[in-house]
């Protein structure tokens, strides 16, 4: 594709060679040549690039917005996004992914969602800070025809398709994960747990917590329960601070955090407040520093979703819509959002321990055990058996 730039430098040697004749034509197409094949800044560069302005028709290419909501979480620039873009290159070598990061700001994500609209896009994939709020963002796309992919929150509004994981089932797992630890040491009421759920603008976050009750409760004393704003590790802290305070760190017996980031905002207050010994945690997401918390006895157990089929999925639905086709690959469910029944994707998820980090993240291939145990937790990996 010749940019608007080199056509301008070709028109000018059209001139050129109407006055001097053709000897200046060789050093003419030499600098628009050079003009023209200068490279292009790197997607990775930037969290919030800019979305390129050339339009679909010029080179053919099927526009592929990819919304994502924040880079708190390590998992999105980490996995989600590379593995999405790598999925749809290998199926759509013409495809374009114009990406944006929303840094947790609703209103930021709306604008980065018209700016891709406007560019032509043919299908949006958005991943809502807010998922009440992406309401109207997604009318907005389907009122210009574009299809819209509610990817790991089921954003409302009239979305075509979904993909994610059995939320509810998540927070199950982190519940019954929980509640194993702590019988282990006696009688699960014998102290207090501190629950610290997700965003309450997070409907996943909701399913989290409907699951974990649907362990915890009655089997455990819960002494303190916060959401935590936009999933903020810092939040996370402050809360466990304040349940630390309010409960003493004596009686505190288990902390349910709904995913890594929460974890690691509970575990460094507890570290702060001068714990002996940390108390079992849960967590979800295997981010690389929770599976290293995780081996070195920090924290008790995460929950590893496969973000990358997760993502692979998303790629493949995202083509199928852009070319107007059904997808036809994963089983489908119907999820309502509010709005309509969405056909969904749900994936399965699995607990990791110390005992199985091996045959899980390792054997998976998310990550390699030189990675886990560098540093200071090579000595814990030795003991756990991942080196």
């Amino acid at each position: 594709m010749k940019t608007i730039a080199s056509r301008k430098c070709l028109a000018g040697l059209v001139r050129l060679m109407s006055l001097t004749g053709l000897a200046l034509v060789t050093l003419g197409a030499s600098a628009c040549s050079k003009e023209e094949s200068a490279p292009a800044p790197s997607a990775s560069s930037s969290s919030a690039a800019p979305a390129p302005s050339a339009k679909t028709e010029d080179n053919g290419a099927l526009k592929i917005g990819l919304l994502l909501p924040e880079n708190k979480t390590a998992r999105y620039e980490a996995a989600d996004r590379p593995y999405f873009e790598q999925r749809l290159k290998e199926i759509c070598p013409k495809c374009e992914v114009l990406y944006q990061n929303a840094d947790q700001k609703a209103d930021k994500q709306q604008a980065q969602a018209e700016s891709m609209l406007t560019n032509g896009v043919k299908v949006l994939v958005i991943d809502a800070v807010d998922a009440k709020a992406a309401a109207s963002l997604v009318a907005n796309a389907k009122a210009k025809n574009v299809p819209v992919l509610a990817y790991e929150r089921l954003a409302q509004g009239p979305a075509d398709y979904h993909v994610s994981f059995d939320n509810e089932r998540v927070g199950k797992l982190q519940g019954e994960a929980l509640l194993d630890a702590l019988k282990k040491g006696g009688d699960p009421k014998r102290g207090k747990v501190v629950v610290i759920n997700g965003s309450p603008t997070d409907p996943n976050a909701a399913s989290f917590k409907k699951g974990m009750h649907s362990v915890l409760d009655g089997q455990v004393d819960i002494g303190k329960e916060f959401d935590t704003p936009d999933w903020s590790p810092d939040v996370a802290q402050k809360e466990m601070d304040q349940a630390i305070t309010a409960l003493g760190k004596k009686n505190i017996l288990g902390v349910y955090c709904a995913n890594d980031g929460t974890a690691s905002g509970a575990i460094a207050a507890m570290k702060g407040a001068g714990f002996a010994t940390l108390p079992p945690v849960t967590g979800q997401d295997a981010e690389l520093a929770a599976i290293q918390r995780i081996i070195a006895g920090q924290q008790y157990m995460t929950v590893y979703k496969a973000i990358k089929k997760e993502a692979i999925v998303a790629a493949e639905m995202a083509y199928a819509m852009a070319q107007g086709k059904p997808y036809e690959g994963e089983k489908t469910t119907s999820l309502n959002n509010g709005t309509k029944d969405v056909p969904s994707v749900l994936l399965a998820a699995e607990v990791v321990t110390k005992d199985n980090v091996k045959d899980t993240v390792v054997k998976d291939k998310f990550y390699t055990a030189p990675q886990i145990c560098a540093g200071t937790f090579a000595a814990a990996c030795k003991t756990a058996g991942v080196l």
